[in-house]
């Protein structure tokens, strides 16, 4: 059986997306837009209004824990922002050129104020985020994971949360989906879910569609492309 995938598609729309749930937990924009809509601004003694603390990302260190399409997708993004970017070796990975420091992935812990998980989901790299690592993260620091949500020990990073000891989580996967109503993260701080969209802008799935056509034809023309089988 030939079997072939579709890769690249989502790239933009997921480098995107974790874009996004960084600078939500950085300005916290939706929280202040909805106090404005509630009449908390209103209410308030002067011109200025917020009710969390605001991080600015110019000169802070971004630790990329995979640097494939997305995760250098991401880099580049996050170099506009002024952020330092480093890219940590991860555990299964060949690497390929990048245009940022390598370092070891103990180090990334310790030297990032934003960790942002692009790596695939293996037996190397389940659960690569735990209660060790959690421990050696700078207090305050912010990790992203728009990659899988198994890459975090969940219960781990939920205690580490309502402790206080990271200053947020933002994910667009969860290591079940959809999430029982317990998951341990839902009721978490300082933490943003959202439900496994980044992938789902129309012109993603647009392009999705197209390249799975063109599969087909190679396949039915005897020129089977991107074979993964």
């Amino acid at each position: 059986i030939t079997v072939c995938n579709v890769p690249g598609y989502g790239t933009d729309s997921v480098a995107q997306t974790t874009i996004a749930l960084l600078l939500e937990l950085t300005q916290h924009i939706g929280d202040h837009a909805r106090a404005v809509r509630e009449g908390r601004w209103s209410l308030a003694p002067a011109f200025s209004f917020w009710e969390h603390p605001l991080m600015e990302l110019e000169g802070k260190t971004f630790a990329l824990v995979g640097a494939g399409a997305i995760g250098r997708r991401v880099g580049r993004i996050a170099e506009a922002f002024g952020l330092r970017v480093v890219a940590a070796r991860v555990p299964g990975s060949e690497g390929g050129r990048i245009p940022w420091p390598r370092i070891a992935l103990e180090e990334a812990w310790a030297l990032a104020d934003v960790i942002s998980l692009h790596c695939p989901l293996t037996p190397a790299t389940r659960g690569i985020v735990g209660a060790s690592e959690i421990a050696r993260m700078k207090p305050g620091a912010l990790l992203l994971n728009t990659s899988r949500g198994g890459l975090v020990d969940e219960e781990a990073l939920a205690r580490a949360l309502e402790e206080g000891r990271l200053g947020g989580y933002a994910a667009d996967v969860l290591s079940r989906e959809p999430p029982p109503a317990d998951h341990p993260l839902l009721r978490a701080p300082r933490c943003l879910i959202t439900p496994h969209l980044s992938w789902a802008t129309f012109e993603a799935r647009r392009r999705l569609l197209a390249a799975s056509v063109e599969n087909l034809r190679a396949f039915l023309a005897g020129q089977p492309r991107n074979v993964v089988s």
